[in-house]
């Protein structure tokens, strides 16, 4: 049975769609040892002339077992930005609709909701980051359909305690979003934990941060059965193709090097973090739950020319709310990391 808060929430189009089902949506058992004559494939051997899993069976079995879920409530999709584009279309009436946005945060909710012609409503984080709650619940009205939450947030670094999202959850008839794109590296837990609690929370997470599989564009959507039923109505059928379900099966088989890497990186982001301090340039460096650190310099615009000059690459963030004259560092190796800081020790004041 459908939870009735989430028939209130989607578009009525999206629930009178008959979706396009392909060959391999008609039969499902294509691993086994058949003659396939019904998908107008090239027949001949090369590893990729047939047509992938539409959904991926396998991998989210293996998937759904790592992090805790069931298969059903598992969505993937080409990239993280095209699970956050089916939210959009699954949810939001054009035109007519709003979202809420939390800035600073990522900035393809905002591109994302333009494209799909719906209207942003911003609450800024507070001085420390963190969501005005009080603030976010009173912006709410009832043409606001979706929260976005990124957690822990890009570009600052910190997560959100769950304790906030259960607030949001409550208080909020709409759809959450928590976009936990960094949630391997922080301590704070992961939405995930409260998914069964709330039929309308969306936790998102990519295979591009911690799995290191930026390349093959995967992002991953887990929500209530019902949520992702709606979601494989309208996305195309063939959105992950073979060769990146491969490589993200061997990735999840791979996991205890994952998680090497993760505390290699962890450790690597505390050591920079001391490291920087010793800088004049460097005003702030805010405590972050993810690979990156957001620094506050004297001269973002000048930093940022004299870091390039030398042969690394930088974000510049100081033109997002809140984010006067900041640098956003990715950790690196220790070997980038230690010629990083030797670097800034050459930087003129």
């Amino acid at each position: 049975m459908k939870p009735t808060i989430i028939e209130q929430l989607v578009r009525p189009m999206v629930k009178e769609i008959a979706p396009y089902r392909s060959a391999r949506d008609e039969f499902e058992d294509f691993e086994a040892q058949k003659i396939f004559l019904d998908a107008n494939e090239n027949p001949f051997d090369n590893g990729v002339n047939r047509y992938p899993d539409p959904l991926q069976r396998k991998l989210k079995r293996t998937l759904a077992t790592i992090k805790g879920v069931k298969p059903e409530q598992v969505l993937l999709g080409n990239g993280s930005d095209e699970v956050l584009d089916l939210i959009f279309r699954t949810f939001c009436e054009p035109g007519e609709e709003e979202v809420l946005l939390l800035p600073p945060t990522y900035g393809m909710y905002g591109v994302l909701a333009k494209l799909n012609n719906i209207r942003v409503k911003e609450v800024p984080l507070n001085d420390d980051f963190q969501i005005a709650i009080d603030s976010v619940l009173e912006a709410a009205n009832p043409k606001t359909k979706i929260i976005f939450v990124c957690s822990p947030n890009n570009p600052s670094g910190n997560a959100m305690p769950l304790d906030q999202i259960k607030q949001l959850m409550n208080g909020f008839n709409g759809i959450v979003v928590v976009d936990e794109a960094y949630i391997d590296f922080s301590e704070e837990k992961s939405a995930l934990s409260i998914l069964d609690q709330y039929p309308q929370l969306l936790v998102c997470q990519t295979f591009s941060k911690a799995y290191g599989l930026a390349g093959i564009r995967l992002g991953m959507c887990f929500a209530n059965p019902s949520v992702i039923d709606y979601f494989n109505k309208i996305k195309p059928p063939y959105n992950v193709n073979s060769l990146t379900q491969t490589r993200a099966l061997g990735q999840l088989e791979a996991s205890d090097r994952v998680q090497e890497e993760v505390k290699t990186l962890i450790t690597e982001r505390k050591k920079l973090e001391q490291e920087l301090k010793q800088f004049d340039f460097i005003i702030k460096i805010y405590p972050s739950d993810a690979n990156f650190l957001l620094i506050v310099v004297d001269d973002a615009d000048k930093r940022y020319d004299q870091f390039l000059k030398a042969g690394v690459v930088l974000r510049n963030r100081s033109r997002l709310q809140g984010c006067n004259n900041t640098l956003r560092i990715t950790v690196g190796t220790p070997e980038e990391n230690i010629n990083f800081i030797e670097i800034c020790k050459t930087i003129n004041q």
